[in-house]
């Protein structure tokens, strides 16, 4: 709760940039990432166990992911006239979009840092900060990730981590001021996730899979 809190407080702050000023951010942080990635690399080997080649390959995707969204949100965001119904057709009327402040993410152990970056990345260009739960598994590639970007946005909690196991995913999802929850996990988990964010009806984006740890004895 207390992390909402002070995302929220960042959050501002990001939005008043506006789309200009936080693609700047963003691409220093894509170079941030690029310049550090065999350091990250060697984390994601370190807790996933994964090829360090594989670790690489997964942390450029996510760096894609990132200067992807940058580059797109002012056009895909940007305000535009819609047509007027019937009822309505001697007035103007448009579309904009507005950030739902913070979003909370909870991501998987197999991809820690691509598969949560494809709502992170998306969540911070749209406007909002961000409030990060990695796996149980990997906490140090989450907070790697986030380390890289406070040092770009002078220490704001704009992309905090939150470490543990399901109940601190739990408290996420009931925090108050959270505006979405993106989730990436087990089906179980999954709707685990959907129950309690529908005793705030908090919106929730959830990718469910089935994969786990195998073992070939050849």
């Amino acid at each position: 709760e207390a992390a909402v809190v002070r995302a929220r407080s960042a959050a501002e702050w990001w939005d008043g940039l506006g789309q200009t000023g936080r693609r700047r951010l963003l691409d220093e942080w894509r170079g941030a990432l690029a310049r550090k990635l065999d350091d990250l690399a060697h984390v994601v080997v370190e807790e996933t166990g994964k090829p360090l080649d594989d670790a690489r390959l997964e942390l450029v995707l996510a760096i894609d992911h990132l200067g992807w969204a940058a580059k797109h949100a002012a056009k895909v965001l940007g305000r535009r006239r819609v047509a007027p119904s019937l009822l309505t057709c001697n007035q103007a009327a448009s579309l904009t979009y507005r950030p739902v402040g913070v979003v909370g993410v909870i991501g998987p152990w197999n991809y820690p840092v691509f598969t949560p970056m494809g709502s992170i990345a998306y969540a911070l260009a749209a406007g909002n900060a961000v409030v990060f739960k990695p796996s149980e598994l990997t906490p140090g590639v989450g907070v790697a990730l986030a380390d890289t970007l406070t040092e770009i946005v002078d220490g704001r909690p704009l992309l905090q981590v939150v470490t543990g196991f399901g109940e601190t995913g739990a408290a996420l999802c009931r925090a108050p001021g959270i505006g979405k929850i993106a989730f990436t996990g087990s089906t179980a988990t999954g709707k685990a996730v959907m129950t309690a964010c529908a005793q705030t009806l908090t919106p929730v984006l959830v990718e469910c899979g089935g994969k786990d740890a195998m073992i070939v004895d050849v």
